[in-house]
């Protein structure tokens, strides 16, 4: 089993302590957004005590780290990659591309020439990008749209509180109240004329203080919509949050976003786990690359996204399926005489993270030891482990 040395990423959106907090050192005065690891090309973790990646151990032995089913079907690639994320300000409104999808586009991309680093790029890999994401802290996102009847009531209570502009809106999704009708309205709004995109989002916004002021049956989700309002004044996007569905999610509570699914992540501490990829198509509340007639090709409005909680396995151990085969996310808290030794879920190569404590892990050819912030990668030879210790783990696998 192998120590990681892990990347953090300097996000804007990030936290100026959360991780840092977790891995048990000083601020470094930037905001940190996430933490990787695993083996994807553009940041993949070191082995602790030399300058050799996990890449590079995997590229070296894939049936050995990754075990042959798994490198039969991913190519010899590890096919999660997990995150520690933590966000103050908001992300990017997104959703990521099927197989399919992400293959086409990023050989579109590269028969067109663009850069590895191009900004313009929508495709950075050809991989999909299903995600799971488990609260660590209270979570606020707009996960998914709003249905069709649920958009045209949020549209009627804005346009009552004084956004007339938004009436046709309305109107269509009264007519025709279908999720066809709601991405169709998304797109309206993200691709809003230039010369009266201002006043509208004024209009709106103006619509939405009202509303917080009321007690409008949408006044919390005007209040988010204010919220990130400050740090993305005059943005289409914030208009197009009223037609997305906003979930707080309590620490332990899950959404799991398959390929289509819009959404945005506001605020809290999380994990993450996805299939290893980079491929993000960004339609608002970002200043990076934004392609809005991409993303509403690949969205699809009627993926629903709702709130996921684990499944027991028994000492102290809970898993949170899903139907992605790049990767399965496991919970175990070992903080009982019942539950101080456990067999480390999942098969197959993983990733531990020690959230606190301190847990052994034990496997056929070794052991080691993580203590809070620490993480390590099992191969798939070292066949069952066994973890004991007082700690909260969190541990990733291949989905099948």
């Amino acid at each position: 089993m192998y120590r990681l040395t892990n990347t953090t990423q300097n996000y804007a959106w990030g936290s100026p302590s959360a991780i840092s907090d977790l891995l048990g050192r000083e601020p470094s005065g930037k905001p940190e957004a996430e933490l990787w690891m695993g083996a994807h090309p553009s940041a993949p973790s070191r082995i602790e005590g030399g300058e050799a990646t996990l890449l590079d151990f995997i590229s070296a032995d894939p049936v050995g780290m990754l075990g042959p089913q798994v490198a039969a079907r991913f190519k010899n690639r590890l096919p999660f990659l997990l995150k520690v994320l933590s966000a103050a300000k908001a992300l990017s409104i997104q959703t990521h591309p099927t197989r399919a999808q992400a293959e086409a586009g990023y050989a579109a991309e590269q028969e067109r020439g663009l850069a590895a680093g191009d900004p313009a790029r929508n495709y950075v890999d050809d991989w999909p990008k299903p995600e799971i994401l488990m609260a660590l802290t209270a979570f606020e996102a707009l996960a998914g749209c709003r249905d069709a009847a649920d958009a045209e009531r949020v549209l009627a209570e804005v346009v009552a509180l004084g956004a007339a502009e938004l009436e046709p809106l309305r109107a269509e999704l009264a007519a025709r109240p279908e999720p066809a009708t709601v991405a169709a309205a998304i797109g309206r709004l993200l691709e809003w004329p230039a010369d009266t995109r201002e006043q509208l989002v004024s209009n709106v916004l103006d619509a939405a203080e009202r509303g917080v002021e009321k007690g409008e049956p949408y006044a919390e989700d005007f209040a988010a919509m204010l919220r990130v309002a400050r740090d993305f004044p005059g943005d289409a996007g914030l208009v197009a949050m009223l037609l997305m569905k906003r979930v707080v999610l309590k620490p332990g509570e899950a959404v799991f976003l398959e390929a289509g699914g819009l959404h945005a992540y506001l605020h809290g501490t999380g994990i993450e786990l996805l299939a290893n990829s980079d491929n993000v198509l960004r339609a608002g509340l970002t200043p990076k690359h934004i392609d809005v007639a991409e993303l509403l090709r690949v969205m699809d409005a009627s993926v629903p996204v709702p709130v996921r909680h684990g499944k027991a396995l028994g000492a102290g151990v809970e898993e949170f399926d899903t139907p992605a085969p790049e990767f399965r996310l496991y919970h175990a808290v070992l903080d009982t005489k019942t539950t101080l030794r456990t067999t480390l879920p999942g098969t197959g190569p993983r990733i531990v993270l020690a959230l606190s404590g301190e847990v052994e892990l034990r496997g056929t050819r070794g052991a080691v030891t993580l203590t809070q912030g620490e993480s390590c990668f099992v191969p798939a030879r070292e066949g069952v482990v066994e973890a004991s210790g007082i700690a909260d783990l969190v541990i990733a696998g291949p989905g099948f």
